[in-house]
């Protein structure tokens, strides 16, 4: 198998040797270039063709996003972020994955020690990278921040017939998140959704998931209880996000171990789903690496609950839906386009199935 080739852009010569020192560890994967600025990376990428790009957001002459817009609208290419783990990296990141960056990864604050757990992961991260398919700009996206819009005209006079919706995603769910949200009403059903994302950046994800929806929504809280017009979004980082029953449906936030690597995971938040909900859940699977949820979707389908994985040709990453098709625990595959209509169908006091 031809290794994952890989161009590294960063404007601080310490931050590229640490990462091109994590990325060697892997035997996979070749690095066949630095640059120090996006004029250097310009011209590395024409001459060395690299399947992975990491991208710093900070650096001179050009910074990584308007970077990024280009690369996407003139050579699409999967790209990871390496990001200052601060509330300015936090929403240029967000950004990023709006523009098509396929993940984003923290920068470390500290020192080396910092830097070889922060970069651990990323040969992996590299490796699933170079098998997406990033989606090309049509043009300059531009950054403002997306406004709350009406509901789509095909969800006007829905109404909740008490179902609780429950979404995983990973790589490529940031786009996947925006565009399912963006189509639920201020009524739509109570939903919760795990996606794998640093802590420092979920909280910034919410408010942005906030403005793109006539719903609201916000990072859960333990406690917080699931009604009518809520999305509640799992931190990052530290705890797994699981719906508990009692008077009322709440979130609960649990410290443990991560599962299938992940903390959160989609697959803890479906299983408790599956034992508390059941039938009267709708549960979605969207762009992936790797297979944290396929599992807990399967757990959902036995329990009666409604299940979906969205398509390959719409993921950025088709990794967590097709082991989830693979194990039979998705009941219909569909398009990004049309996974948030069928949700609402679903959830609506009169159905009509997609």
């Amino acid at each position: 198998m031809a290794k994952v080739r890989v161009l590294i852009v960063d404007d601080s010569a310490t931050m590229r040797s640490l990462i091109a020192t994590a990325l060697r560890k892997d035997p996979d994967i070749e690095v066949v270039g630095q640059a120090g600025d996006p004029l250097e990376a310009r011209e590395a990428i024409k001459v060395l063709n690299p399947d992975v790009i990491t991208l710093d957001v900070e650096m001179p002459n050009m910074n990584g996003l308007d970077f990024l817009e280009k690369i996407m609208r003139l050579r699409p290419t999967p790209v990871i972020m390496i990001s200052t783990l601060t509330q300015a990296g936090a929403d240029a990141t967000l950004t990023a994955l709006e523009f098509g960056a396929v993940d984003c990864v923290g920068k470390p604050a500290g020192g080396v020690g910092d830097a070889i757990s922060a970069f651990s992961g990323l040969p992996e991260r590299v490796k699933a990278a170079a098998g997406a398919r990033p989606r090309p700009l049509a043009s300059t996206t531009g950054r403002s921040a997306p406004q709350k819009t009406a509901p789509a005209p095909t969800e006007a006079g829905f109404r909740a017939n008490g179902r609780l919706v429950a979404i995983g995603a990973s790589t490529g769910g940031v786009e996947a998140l925006l565009a399912v949200i963006s189509r639920f009403p201020a009524n739509c059903p109570p939903t919760v959704i795990t996606q794998h994302m640093p802590g420092t950046f979920t909280r910034s994800f919410a408010e942005r998931l906030n403005r793109s929806t006539a719903a609201t929504v916000e990072e859960a809280y333990d406690g917080a209880v699931l009604d009518t017009g809520r999305i509640y979004l799992a931190p990052g980082g530290a705890t797994h996000l699981e719906i508990v029953g009692g008077s009322a449906l709440r979130c609960r936030l649990i410290e443990a171990d991560p599962v299938n690597g992940h903390r959160p995971s989609v697959d803890v938040l479906f299983h408790s789903v599956a034992r508390v909900v059941g039938a009267k859940a709708v549960g979605a699977i969207l762009t992936g690496m790797g297979r944290d949820g396929a599992k807990g979707l399967l757990a959902m389908r036995q329990a009666g609950a409604t299940t979906i994985a969205q398509d390959e040709a719409s993921c950025v990453v088709y990794g967590m839906p097709k082991v989830a098709m693979e194990i039979g625990a998705a009941q219909k595959q569909l398009s990004l386009e049309r996974i948030g209509a069928a949700i609402l169908s679903s959830c609506n006091h009169v159905s009509v199935e997609s």
